[in-house]
């Protein structure tokens, strides 16, 4: 193995150890997001987790008695999500990205901080030279398969809830979602507001939503209606 290959693994080793811990040590977070999430789920209710991650999401949906299919392209992450839960058959495990379209696309990937993965173009040029993002060097770039809401929906049945968390790609995993939902949750960050409102213009346009937000991975909405 050449000293390139090398250091690129031990970047990409770090950056996944630095997220299990991050996402899986602190049990008072995880104790808010259960009081979160059991206002959508109830034990045997279906729930899809987009942009899974490391599988924090998905312990708690598991932890409420939800059964989850878990969408995480990333090749570390997803080998922490099978190791965590590939023996529970409530929790299916799908290698691809979320998108408008079936087939493939390019995932850029952050080897330091693999939870800003993305395969948005336009978030890395929102994130270059903002505030808070300075130093993050996307140095990766993989080809993934991807697939729509509608065909989750149609391989694994109706969720009762859907959590996604896909780096400024939110529009586009809406955009490829055809019937209203009972509840959906997608990130949304400051420097990419015009995502946000495309987000809510698809999901007003699908069904008669109300919509509250949390701050942060504080785990409280804020307006409480």
């Amino acid at each position: 193995m050449s000293r390139v290959a090398f250091a690129d693994r031990v970047r990409t080793l770090r950056g996944l150890l630095r997220s299990v811990r991050i996402y899986h040590a602190d049990r008072a977070h995880h104790r808010a997001m259960d009081a979160l999430y059991a206002r959508f789920v109830r034990p045997g209710d279906l729930a899809f987790d987009i942009g899974a991650h490391v599988g924090d999401r998905v312990s708690s949906l598991r932890r409420l008695g939800a059964r989850v299919v878990a969408l995480e392209p990333q090749p570390g992450p997803a080998r922490v999500i099978a190791l965590m839960h590939g023996h529970d058959r409530d929790v299916t495990l799908v290698r691809a990205a979320a998108s408008d379209r079936s087939g493939t696309l390019t995932l850029r990937v952050n080897t330091r901080n693999p939870t800003v993965s993305t395969a948005s173009s336009e978030f890395i040029a929102a994130a270059d030279g903002a505030g808070g993002w300075e130093g993050q060097r996307w140095d990766r770039a993989i080809e993934v398969p991807a697939v729509t809401l509608d065909d989750l929906v149609a391989a694994h049945g109706r969720p009762a809830f859907v959590k996604i968390d896909v780096e400024g790609f939110e529009d586009r995993v809406l955009a490829g979602l055809s019937t209203a939902l009972p509840a959906l949750s997608f990130e949304f960050r400051t420097i990419q507001r015009d995502v946000a409102m495309r987000c809510l213009d698809r999901l007003a346009a699908l069904g008669p939503y109300r919509f509250d937000y949390a701050e942060g991975e504080s785990q409280r909405l804020v307006l409480g209606r």
